[in-house]
């Protein structure tokens, strides 16, 4: 017997989310912060970029201090920081414009140096077994809703909810029927946020595969 050949994989880019404000790092670039000898924007970006076709990076202000890191940078497209949905907004609209082809894209913020190696894998299993859905990431009883796998498509419905004055990414999912993908946390959490000085101290050493 003859095996079939399987489908080609979707073309997907993934979206690093560095737009956020960084209160609790005190207002620093968190991109720029050192974790174990490197920025976390490189350890983020390391992970992600074996699993997709290309990388970009949701970033306000000047561009030009992420240079070094080789990433397109798209500012928000709406005023007023309106939170992580708009990064991912950015992305969309900057997909559907430059690379038309492509169906799907993966975001996921800058503090989470432990991505996993199955992530677009896995999200892709669940957002795309039935048709073109949203799916996001879960670990250790919580959920991560901007690690996400978002249909290009769907920009037009993201627009409108943000113009709308909407910020809520959870609400924003339920109402999309995404799908929740859990992760072990052994052993580690792979999603384990850096938001503050002492997360750094405390995960050093600890970014294992």
């Amino acid at each position: 017997m003859t095996a079939l050949p399987l489908p080609p994989r979707p073309r997907i880019f993934g979206l690093i989310l560095a737009g956020g404000l960084a209160r609790r790092m005190g207002g620093v670039d968190k991109a720029l912060v050192t974790f174990e000898g490197r920025p976390l924007l490189t350890h983020v970006a390391e992970r992600l970029a074996p699993q997709v076709e290309g990388v970009l990076l949701s970033a306000n202000g000047p561009p030009e201090r992420f240079a070094a890191f080789g990433l397109q940078v798209l500012p928000d497209p709406l005023p007023d920081h309106p939170g992580p949905l708009a990064g991912v907004l950015a992305g969309l609209e900057d997909l559907a414009a430059e690379e038309p082809e492509v169906e799907w894209m993966v975001s996921a913020p800058v503090d989470t140096p432990r991505l996993p190696a199955d992530l677009v894998t896995r999200l892709l299993a669940a957002g795309g077994a039935d048709g073109p859905h949203l799916a996001h990431a879960a670990s250790g009883g919580r959920t991560h809703p901007v690690v996400a796998l978002w249909p290009v498509a769907l920009r037009h419905a993201l627009r409108a909810y943000l113009e709308a004055g909407e910020r809520r990414v959870g609400q924003f999912l339920s109402a999309h029927a995404a799908a929740c993908v859990p992760w072990p946390t052994e052993p580690h959490d792979p999603f384990a946020n850096l938001n503050a000085p002492e997360d750094l101290a405390r995960q050093t050493g600890s970014n294992s595969a």
